[in-house]
C-alpha cells in the first residue's frame, strides 16, 4: 500500500527540484495525482499469486494448455519507466488445471510491481510451478521498454524475450521449440 502523504511529499520535491511552480494552475494537484497512478501501477505488492491459483479443477488428462498474447504493462524498477508486451503461458496439467482468466490474474499480480523483466518471467513460473503443480511450465515474455526507447539509446520498436522453463519443459528443447512455433504461428 503506498504511503500517499509520502509519496504526494516526493512528487512535490521532485517538481520543485526541475524548476515547476507547485502554485502552477496544471501542476497544483499533480502530487495527487501521481500518488494515485502509483498506487495503482504497484498494487501487485499487496497481492499473493496463490488466491488465484489454488482456483482449480481436476483433469484426467496431461495435454498441453497455452495460453498467449496476455498483454501486460510494468515498470522498470531501474528508472520507473513502462516496459509493456505479452505473456505467453504454456503448461502440462498433472492432475488439475486452473481458470484460464487466473494465469492472467497472475500476471498482473506481479507486473504491478517495480520489475525487471526477466525478475517477472521467474515469478510467473515459479508461481504457477509451486501453485499449480503441473508436470511443467514454460512462461515466454515479449516487452518493449521505454527506458530503452524514449531515453539512453533510443531504439524505438526494439523488444527484449525472456523465457523460463521448470519441470519437464526445463531441459526439453523439442517441447520449448513446439510451445514457441504454438506462440508465433498458432
Amino acid at each position: 500500500m503506498v504511503d500517499k502523504i509520502k509519496a504526494e511529499k516526493a512528487i512535490e520535491m521532485f517538481l520543485e527540484a526541475i524548476g515547476e511552480d507547485l502554485n502552477r494552475e496544471g501542476i497544483k494537484d499533480t502530487p495527487k495525482r501521481v500518488a494515485k497512478m502509483y498506487e495503482e501501477l504497484t498494487s501487485g505488492y499487496s497481492l499473493n499469486a496463490k488466491e488465484p491459483l489454488s482456483k482449480v479443477f481436476s483433469v484426467n488428462h496431461s495435454d498441453l494448455v497455452l495460453v498467449k498474447d496476455i498483454n501486460f504493462h510494468s515498470l522498470c524498477e531501474h528508472h520507473l519507466l513502462p516496459f509493456m508486451g505479452n505473456v505467453h503461458i504454456a503448461y502440462i496439467p498433472n492432475t488439475q488445471v486452473v481458470g484460464l482468466s487466473k494465469l492472467a490474474r497472475t500476471v498482473e499480480i506481479y507486473a504491478r510491481r517495480l520489475q525487471l523483466q526477466e525478475q517477472l518471467t521467474n515469478q510467473i513460473a515459479d508461481s504457477i510451478y509451486e501453485y499449480l503443480k503441473p508436470k511443467g511450465v514454460f512462461v515466454v515474455v515479449s516487452a518493449e521498454h521505454t527506458c530503452m526507447t524514449m531515453r539512453g539509446i533510443k531504439k524505438v520498436g526494439s523488444k527484449t524475450l525472456s523465457y523460463s522453463s521448470k519441470g519437464v519443459f526445463k531441459d526439453n528443447y523439442q517441447l520449448q521449440k513446439n510451445v514457441l512455433d504454438l506462440i508465433n504461428n498458432g
